[in-house]
C-alpha cells in the first residue's frame, strides 16, 4: 500500500518527457509569432524607406527639370556650340538647370549647374539604382565630372517622355545640340519610376513637369 501511494503521488518518466516535448513545441511557436512580427515591422520599414525614397526622387527630379534653360550667353569665339543643353532619351537625362542649391555659405556657385540621372547598376551588381551627377560649372564638357550619388535604389524601370508641341504628342527623345531642336526646350517631360518593394512586388510611380522656359536666354 506504501509503494501504490508514492508511485501515486509522483510522476513517470513518460509523463515527463510529454510535458518537456509540450514546453518545447510552445517556446518554439512563441519564437516563431515573435520571428514573424519582427520580420514584418522590418518589411514596412523597408516600404516605407523605398517609397520615400522613390516619391523624393520624383519630387526633385520634376523640380530640377522645370527649371531647365537654355542661354545665347556664351563666348561664341571660342565655343563652337552653347554650354547649356537638354538631351535627353528614354532612360536617361542630361541637361542645365537653374535649380543648383548652394550647401556651404559664401561659396563660389551660382544657381545654374548641369544635372545628369541615368539608370545604371549598383556597385555590388545584381540591382539598378537611379543615379544623379551634378555639375556646378556649366561649360563646354557637360558629360564629364561631378558628383555622382544614388537617389532611388531597387530600380526596375525609369522611363521618361517629352511633349513635342508641335506634334501634338509624346517623343522617346529630345536633344537641343540636334538641328530640329536647337532653340527649343520641351514644354512638358513625363517620369516614371518603377521601384522592387521589400515584399517582392513593383510599385510604378509617375509625375510630370512642366518647363518654365522653353526658349533661350537672349537679352
Amino acid at each position: 500500500m506504501s509503494g501504490r501511494r508514492a508511485a501515486a503521488g509522483g510522476f513517470t518518466l513518460l509523463e515527463v518527457l510529454i510535458a518537456m516535448a509540450i514546453t518545447a513545441a510552445v517556446g518554439a511557436m512563441t519564437l516563431g509569432a515573435f520571428h514573424q512580427v519582427d520580420r514584418a515591422q522590418e518589411i514596412a520599414r523597408s516600404q516605407g524607406d523605398r517609397y520615400a525614397a522613390a516619391r523624393l526622387a520624383l519630387t526633385r527630379l520634376a523640380r530640377e527639370t522645370s527649371m531647365a534653360f537654355l542661354s545665347e550667353h556664351y563666348d561664341k569665339n571660342r565655343l563652337r556650340e552653347r554650354p547649356t543643353l537638354f538631351r535627353g532619351r528614354e532612360d536617361t537625362l542630361l541637361f542645365s538647370t537653374q535649380a543648383h542649391r548652394r550647401l556651404l555659405r559664401d561659396a563660389r556657385e551660382s544657381d545654374q549647374s548641369v544635372v545628369e540621372y541615368t539608370l545604371e547598376s549598383t556597385p555590388g551588381g545584381g540591382e539598378q539604382a537611379l543615379f544623379r551627377r551634378e555639375k556646378g560649372r556649366v561649360d563646354e564638357e557637360p558629360e564629364r565630372d561631378g558628383r555622382k550619388d544614388i537617389v532611388a535604389d531597387h530600380v526596375t524601370g525609369f522611363r521618361v517622355q517629352y511633349w513635342d508641341a508641335k506634334k501634338k504628342d509624346w517623343v522617346r527623345e529630345w536633344n537641343t545640340r540636334s538641328v530640329e531642336r536647337a532653340n527649343e526646350l520641351p514644354a512638358r517631360v513625363r517620369f516614371e519610376l518603377e521601384v522592387k518593394l521589400a515584399d517582392g512586388r513593383t510599385e510604378r510611380f509617375s509625375t510630370e513637369a512642366r518647363v518654365a522656359l522653353t526658349r533661350p536666354l537672349d537679352f
